[in-house]
């Protein structure tokens, strides 16, 4: 017998010990070389753990353990030859499917299969981590995936698969109704992940030790919808991401940055740290809880590089594939409570950083323009920060900044200046 130990890997830099989030794989499956086994949380990131042989393999650790790294948490022994069990043969039958889907595409569509194509696309995909590994070597994207599957046509031998399998899996609906809430005296207690406990600890570190303080305003969105109308369709069409607000926003926020450069600075001991650039960190809400992915040198990028830097790093971070290097070094944060409802609300600031802008949903309101009652589109935004290191009139500035350029995005050609006054050189 020739045993194999499997250690926790080190997440990163002054990280002793990791939560084991869960098991891929069972104790006693026959696992590959380079097969994801487990996924571990740091209170920084998720990542996963491979195995590094081909065997059969031993659980040592249970689901919610807290680990040292560098310790054993299973053994794979090699001298074992087989099948992996439990990602070789649900794959099996998804090939039988789309080959006979294949055969079946001479077919003319109908209704029918459009409303299916239509369906799929609301779904999400169940990917394994074998599978979920070899799309990103092989740079394939679930859209791209879905897009596949909806141009397949299924017949009558994929339904008697579906039929023969179905009692493998539970639909979501089901699980939904099996534990429905309520009518009870029953509690249920769930261990924090690592993540959850180290944001935890620095919420109440900021609260504590920074001296925080929340300033608002309203922004007219009129002319940045307006914008986002008449120019998303080309936007999409040359630049291959869709045109959303938060590409303004940070935009807007590096511009002001430059003219306010208290609010991109840090305190270090008694010594006050100022960035000639801009990480823009955004706030992302992840099955793991939330996470700050940072833009590097946003005030290098256009409009498009920025929209397309969001949606990479949001989509790692929903994935649970999100890097530790991936959110550490920001200097100045978004986040956009608004995507959930929040009219208003006060940001709690990212440490070390001084200052943290947050964004709201839009709601038409009566507003005054030119003398004139008129509804337009308004967004309530706030600026919380460290009044230690930023002095009320420069983050109200700061924020009046931003204000002018998003209810008059040519200024940010101008680096806030008004255009008309550029070019008479006043």
């Amino acid at each position: 017998m020739s045993l194999i130990e499997i250690k926790v890997p080190s997440p990163g830099e002054s990280i002793a010990e990791v939560q084991l989030a869960n098991w891929l794989v069972s104790d006693g499956d026959f696992v590959e070389r380079d097969q994801e086994i487990a996924e571990i949380d740091s209170d920084k990131a998720t990542l996963s753990i491979s195995a590094t042989e081909d065997g059969k393999i031993r659980l040592l650790a249970q689901e919610g353990d807290t680990i040292d790294v560098g310790s054993v948490v299973a053994t794979v022994d090699s001298s074992v030859k087989g099948e992996a069990s439990s990602q070789k043969q649900k794959p099996k039958i998804q090939e039988d499917v789309v080959e006979s889907a294949i055969k079946e595409m001479a077919v003319q569509e109908d209704k029918e299969d459009t409303e299916v194509g239509k369906e799929v696309m609301k779904t999400e995909l169940n990917i394994s981590p074998l599978a979920k590994k070899l799309m990103q070597e092989k740079d394939v994207s679930e859209i791209e995936f879905i897009d596949y599957l909806k141009s397949l046509r299924f017949g009558k031998r994929d339904v008697d698969l579906f039929l023969t399998a179905k009692d493998t899996f539970k639909p979501a609906s089901a699980t939904r109704s099996a534990s429905s809430w309520g009518d009870t005296r029953n509690t249920n207690r769930k261990k924090m992940s690592m993540l959850r406990k180290k944001l935890a600890e620095r919420l109440v570190s900021v609260k504590n030790e920074t001296a925080m303080l929340t300033t608002f305003n309203e922004v007219n969105m009129t002319p940045i919808m307006e914008i986002r109308k008449k120019y998303k369709e080309v936007f999409k069409e040359k630049h291959g991401v869709s045109l959303g607000f938060m590409s303004f926003f940070t935009k807007a926020v590096t511009e002001a940055l430059q003219h306010f450069p208290q609010v991109n600075a840090m305190i270090d001991g008694d010594e006050i740290v100022y960035y000639e650039y801009a990480d823009i960190g955004i706030a992302v809400s992840s099955p793991k809880g939330l996470m700050v992915p940072v833009v590097r040198n946003a005030e290098k990028m256009s409009l498009a590089e920025i929209e397309a830097n969001i949606k990479e790093l949001a989509g790692k971070a929903r994935n649970n594939r999100i890097t530790v290097d991936e959110m550490m070094g920001g200097t100045f944060t978004i986040t956009n409570g608004g995507v959930f409802g929040s009219m208003l609300s006060t940001p709690i600031i990212n440490p070390p950083q001084s200052a943290i802008l947050g964004m709201h949903n839009i709601v038409e309101r009566p507003i005054a323009v030119n003398g004139k009652v008129e509804i337009h589109p308004i967004m309530y935004v706030a600026l919380s920060y460290d009044h230690r290191i930023i002095d009320g009139s420069e983050s109200v500035g700061f924020l009046v900044k931003v204000k002018e350029m998003l209810e008059n995005p040519a200024k940010m050609l101008f680096g806030g200046s008004d255009p008309v006054v550029e070019l008479l050189g006043l």
